[in-house]
């Protein structure tokens, strides 16, 4: 089973696969001018002032440099406060980076806001309404205890990566260096992202493979990407074209129907591949935001640049329970899988009785689901009646795709619930929910 995928062509080409969800292209563009702050001479713009010794200077990007400009002749006289400041922002626009405009407030916060005004059971975002093991979160607070609070090590805590590699090495017979190969971050989505920043230039093209994780299309507008959606012989191809891979693996536990096969294992891949991991979805503390790359000391040197001026470090104590969690016996995995099973078992049975068409799901804990035959337009229109007139909360899946019309029939349920939370939900639709 194979998860997100990133790859370059050896110009500048890249592909992503992942089984998560979705984004768009926006090449960067260099300022066109700033302004130069001169001491006690005022504001000069242009961009190819030169400084001498006898001034003091500060570039101010465009986006901030109009309201600078437009301060003194446009608008009101800014309001002083008590302790000195100016407030006058009520008619400003809002103001964000060309690369990221096309993206709006996340289709997560949208139906968690939703769910939580209209009294919604949550089946759309992908965290557990449970608790993660007790083992785990004692470790996080003896290492709490210990005084293990301090900034970590910006590549982790030696016990973590040692963990990592340890697990690793179980998981797919790779030997890897956790000095050298093994990046720890905060969460699986800053890995992606200094993955992405780390290793991609403007420009380079990348393949995406739908649905995908929303975060991947933002992060590759910041990067400056080009964005292609296709599917290839994955392996081949790369070696081939001098490809490389990011596989986000973050699902690997929950592999249902057969093992899952980390890429980097494949004949020839260890190489050009970073795998991306996490401990959130296994051990079911999504809020710890514990994540890891794992790649060979050449890609590592990107990924933990970027990295470093991210996050640079990630919690220390949350660091040494992740290095317990992830020692966990086999028996820990087996269980999980068992548990998620039975989950699945009864979202996926009970939606088959509410009158969906629902797809197979080998691997995470989301079920994808055909809403047509209850007569709304479009999957956002389904999940916003869902929510108000059901009382029950999915996820669009139109927001998964670069082209959206290719999603607007489907929509997901998550089972990562308690079974009387999703008996409760599938008994909502079954009464309310009718088919047209």
């Amino acid at each position: 089973m194979l998860h997100p995928v990133s790859f370059r062509y050896n110009p500048s080409h890249c592909i992503w696969t992942s089984s998560h969800e979705m984004l768009r292209p926006c090449v960067l563009k260099p300022y066109k001018f700033c302004l130069t702050l001169r001491k006690n001479t005022g504001i000069s713009s242009g961009a190819n002032f030169v400084p001498n010794s006898s001034c003091c200077i500060s570039r101010i990007p465009p986006i901030m440099a109009s309201g600078v400009s437009t301060a003194a002749t446009t608008q009101q006289p800014p309001v002083s406060t008590q302790n000195g400041s100016a407030q006058n922002t009520a008619s400003q626009p809002l103001q964000i980076a060309k690369r990221l405009e096309k993206f709006k407030t996340t289709i997560f916060t949208q139906m968690s806001s939703l769910a939580i005004k209209h009294g919604a059971i949550n089946l759309g975002q992908g965290f557990p309404n449970f608790d993660g093991p007790e083992f785990v979160k004692e470790a996080a607070i003896q290492a709490i205890r210990d005084g293990k609070n301090q900034y970590a090590r910006g590549y982790g805590v030696p016990d973590l990566n040692s963990a990592v590699a340890e697990r690793f090495k179980k998981d797919t017979g790779l030997v890897v260096d956790p000095e050298k190969e093994v990046t720890v971050t905060s969460g699986c989505t800053e890995a992606i992202a200094a993955t992405m920043l780390g290793l991609i230039n403007p420009g380079d093209e990348v393949i995406v493979f739908a649905p995908f994780y929303d975060s991947y299309e933002a992060t590759l507008s910041m990067a400056g990407a080009k964005i292609k959606e296709e599917l290839n012989s994955i392996a081949a191809l790369c070696i081939e074209n001098d490809i490389l891979v990011f596989s986000d693996e973050v699902y690997d536990k929950l592999a249902f129907e057969m093992d899952h096969i980390s890429i980097a294992s494949l004949p020839g891949m260890f190489e050009r591949t970073v795998t991306l991991n996490s401990l959130g979805k296994t051990f079911s503390l999504t809020g710890w935001k514990i994540g890891w790359a794992i790649a060979p000391p050449h890609l590592t040197w990107g990924v933990r640049q970027a990295h470093a001026f991210l996050t640079f470090a990630t919690s220390t104590p949350m660091q040494y329970a992740a290095a317990t969690a992830l020692r966990a016996p086999d028996s820990y995995y087996e269980e999980l899988k068992r548990d998620y099973n039975a989950k699945k078992t009864i979202l996926v049975e009970g939606l088959k009785s509410v009158g969906f068409t629902v797809y197979p799901s080998s691997g995470t804990y989301f079920v994808v689901v055909d809403h047509t035959p209850f007569g709304q337009e479009n999957d956002i229109a389904f999940c916003e009646y869902l929510i108000k007139e059901v009382g029950v909360v999915a996820i669009p899946t139109s927001v998964f795709y670069l082209n959206p019309e290719d999603g607007k029939n489907l929509v997901r349920f998550t089972f990562c619930k308690d079974e009387d939370t999703l008996r409760s939900a599938v008994e909502r639709m079954k009464e309310k929910l009718k088919k047209k």
